[in-house]
């Protein structure tokens, strides 16, 4: 039988740092760390735990007795319980202050690499509404307040359309007004929501699996156009032509409207047929005079205007003359390696994901860029001597792996070929300092640039510039 663990209140405990994973953190009086969710550092608080560890606490904050002065007051509805935008009570520029220093700290502390000075971190311009995609959820069983809970008011409908609450895979928080994607999201969302209780559309349920509404995605593009992907789970022909009929007649601006009928126990839809209701099966995003077509499982940076800011960092730190072999590791779509090739010889993109590199491939056609070549396959199997002998041995090589970061083959494959140039894009500083900790054998790092792609949470990303030591700066 499992003990419950005690929980303990500390009285007048300043929050001294903000942590991994957007937690804040103060010490204990007997010295352990407590991390909290809902703090800021600089307040004074009374925290209550609910986790106790050996070297460390959880808790939340049961009394705010002096707030910080990085403090801010929240402008959503939902902050208290979405979880989401989980510093969205911190001012934006302390924000950039702890993402800052959460880089340097892990390069320093997990990867023991020497840096150079550091430049300053490139903030968003735009604070909300920064988002071309969301994924939303519907339930039948939508997770209740603690006020709805303690209130005497009967709760007629438990539909709700939104995001999952952390850690309760079935309750889903039901959502009014989002400050991440420009309108007319919440116009659709809330539109779909209203419409489909007015004609007793069934909200799904994901422990029995039935319902008919499942998910929606919605696209919002630089370009303007927009992508709306209704997922269902029962194959109910009228009620689907339903919805989709009023969708069409109620927002004419929609480019894209498609569905996916998906019955599989699980919501990625990578493995279904996607199917084009009205308009296209696409839409375009635009950077810098190049076109990119986005379709319904295309991956696309979620931050448009950011985006550029982080592949001109990465095309400036390349440092291109025209006359290289670049790889493009972990290329998607291939936006990164379409953005520089203008500045290179050749550029070859490999990927895992077959439609991503279809995408990749069509794109460089309606682009005109003929100097690019995308292959697919596991990146630790397919970038082997056999491929580099074929494609050209680079000068320049960019990888941009997702947050496990590169496999330990692919970091030896790198010492081996030996690149004059590094440029290793990263969501996740941690794993990046673990592989720059191998690569520090043979590179020494140049530049590190961390760009906030997603304000008012604790997500960065980070560029870092790796040249091949030299005799000259082997030492430095």
């Amino acid at each position: 039988m499992r003990r419950k663990t005690k929980k303990v209140i500390f009285e007048d405990i300043e929050v001294i740092d903000a942590g991994s994973k957007g937690k804040a953190i103060a010490k204990a009086p007997d010295g352990r760390v407590i991390f909290l969710s809902d703090a800021v550092p600089g307040d004074v608080v009374d925290v209550q735990t609910f986790k106790k560890r050996k070297s460390y606490y959880e808790g939340n904050v049961a009394v705010l007795k002096k707030p910080s002065e990085r403090r801010t007051a929240p402008v959503c509805q939902h902050f208290k319980y979405c979880g989401g935008c989980k510093w969205q009570h911190m001012k934006y520029e302390d924000q950039l202050y702890f993402k800052q220093k959460e880089v340097s700290s892990n390069l320093v502390r997990i990867g023991h690499v020497e840096l150079p000075e550091v430049n300053p971190i490139l903030g968003a311009t735009k604070q909300y509404f920064y988002r071309n995609k969301m994924e939303f959820s519907f339930s039948n069983n939508r997770w209740l307040s603690p006020e709805e809970i303690n209130s005497e008011a009967p709760i007629d409908n438990r539909n709700g359309l939104g995001f999952h609450i952390a850690g309760m895979w079935d309750k889903i928080l039901d959502i009014e007004k989002c400050h991440l994607q420009e309108d007319p999201s919440n116009a659709i969302r809330n539109e779909i929501k209203n419409f489909a209780n007015q004609h007793q559309l069934a909200f799904f349920n994901p422990r029995s699996q039935t319902g008919l509404l499942r998910t929606m995605t919605l696209r919002i593009a630089s370009t303007g156009e927009i992508m709306l992907v209704i997922q269902f789970f029962d194959d109910d022909l009228e009620k689907r032509n339903l919805l989709l009929d009023h969708l069409m007649a109620t927002f004419p601006e929609i480019t894209s409207l498609q569905y996916v009928v998906n019955q599989k126990a699980n919501d990625t839809i990578y493995d279904q047929e996607v199917v084009c209701y009205a308009g296209r099966d696409h839409i375009f995003e635009e950077m810098e005079g190049l076109r990119f077509k986005i379709n319904a499982k295309s991956f696309y940076q979620t931050n448009s205007a950011q985006a550029y800011e982080l592949y001109k960092v990465t095309r400036n730190f390349a440092q291109l003359t025209g006359r290289e072999i670049v790889y493009d590791l972990y290329t998607g779509t291939g936006t990164i390696a379409q953005f520089i090739a203008k500045d290179a010889a050749k550029v070859v993109g490999i990927e895992s994901v077959p439609e991503a590199i279809e995408d990749a491939k069509a794109n460089a056609i309606a682009n005109e860029i003929d100097n690019t070549s995308f292959f697919v396959g596991d990146m630790a199997k397919i970038f082997t001597d056999e491929f580099i002998t074929a494609n050209g041995i680079p000068e320049v090589i960019i990888t941009d792996p997702p947050r496990d970061g590169m496999h330990k083959s692919v970091v030896e494959q790198l010492l081996k070929i030996h690149p004059k140039r590094i440029v290793y894009v990263s969501c996740n500083s941690a794993t990046q300092a673990r592989d720059l900790a191998i690569l520090d054998e043979k590179y020494r790092i140049v530049q590190s640039q961390a760009v906030d792609m997603f304000p008012q949470t604790h997500h960065i990303e980070n560029v870092v510039l790796l040249e091949r030591r030299t005799p000259e700066n082997k030492l430095s």
